[in-house]
């Protein structure tokens, strides 16, 4: 009998571990939890409502909201790779001043390349002739030229 291998499925949905949260999820909500906490050691209590109420909206946008299928990070790493990178990219082939440098101190002209040896050409040839044949319809005939 083969051997049989389990094929895995589901490979792009994320592991749940309490109810209908996932890992990533837990730990952005803990994590957000935690700085929350410190924040309410920290600072007077109307800048920690403050702190906690953009704390748990960028948590809650960051842990549950999807578009386009995607989770909210990878929707934000590729809008900020999107702003950063330019949108209209030109290919400016000015030299750079190393190179006209370098290009000044070089005064050797490089010798053009030598012309390809020329070969006589053969005045009738076993394919031509059979070209010729074929496109003539067989009214020309190489045996009969003067």
């Amino acid at each position: 009998m083969p051997d049989r291998f389990i094929v895995p499925q589901f490979i792009d949905k994320e592991d749940k571990i309490l109810g209908p949260i996932t890992v990533r999820q837990f730990l952005i909500c803990l994590v957000t939890v935690f700085t929350m906490f410190i924040a309410l050691r920290i600072l007077l209590f109307a800048f920690f409502i403050l702190y906690s109420v953009v704390a748990a909206a960028l948590a809650g946008i960051f842990a549950f909201v999807k578009i386009n299928g995607q989770p909210f990070h990878i929707f934000f790493i590729n809008a900020l790779q999107t702003l950063l990178r330019p949108s209209l990219r030109v290919w400016d082939k000015r030299p750079t001043d190393a190179e006209l440098r370098v290009s000044a101190k070089s005064t050797e002209m490089p010798k053009p390349p030598a012309p390809p040896s020329s070969k006589p050409h053969p005045e009738s040839s076993r394919l031509r002739d059979l070209s010729l044949i074929v496109n003539t319809g067989g009214v020309y005939r190489p045996e009969e030229e003067i």
